[in-house]
């Protein structure tokens, strides 16, 4: 029996937690949103002082390279980011969907799941957040839900763990 080619994959319906807004936004300023505008300041700073002549060009060259798109990084990334984001675990396999400008949706069944991990980064800590990374036997990667609160993060690895005994395949 022949599947049909107009068959469409549909999101994953899991959203992870509004608080990843904030964990990608300060995570923007640590790289790479915060030192663009550091060194925008820094070049518009010792050009004032030691060199007043190179503003009138130097100024609008260092908006428009670091000013502006570190500035839209910041206010566009996350929110545009927390829309991608999303999981779902299924009977027979667990499905994200990730990126911002670049988007990946990655379905590992369940038959090859090898290894659970939650990850907690420093800033994810001090967000309450964490990250559940799926390890299978697959060259393509991991598959990362990021931006789970961390009791959610624990809830879903020990379910992932659980079905993924109960699937007969590859992993058993």
């Amino acid at each position: 029996m022949t599947q049909p080619h107009n068959l469409r994959l549909r999101p994953p319906r899991q959203r992870i937690d509004p608080r990843a807004r904030r964990w990608w936004t300060v995570q923007a300023l640590v790289l790479p949103a915060g030192p663009m505008l550091l060194v925008a300041i820094a070049l518009g700073v010792l050009s004032l002082l030691f060199f007043p002549g190179a503003l009138p060009w130097l100024g609008p060259l260092l908006l428009v390279v670091l000013v502006l798109p570190a500035l839209a990084y910041l206010l566009v990334m996350p929110t545009w980011r927390y829309r991608v984001h999303a999981w779902e675990l299924g009977e027979l396999a667990v499905y994200a969907a990730s990126g911002w400008f670049w988007q990946r949706r990655r379905i590992a069944p369940l038959s090859r799941v090898q290894t659970v991990d939650t990850v907690r980064g420093p800033i994810q800590q001090a967000f309450g957040l964490a990250t559940v990374i799926v390890t299978t036997a697959s060259t393509a990667g991991d598959v990362k839900i990021a931006g789970l609160s961390d009791a959610d993060a624990e809830e879903l690895a020990s379910r992932i763990g659980a079905a993924a005994q109960h699937v007969p395949g590859d992993a058993t």
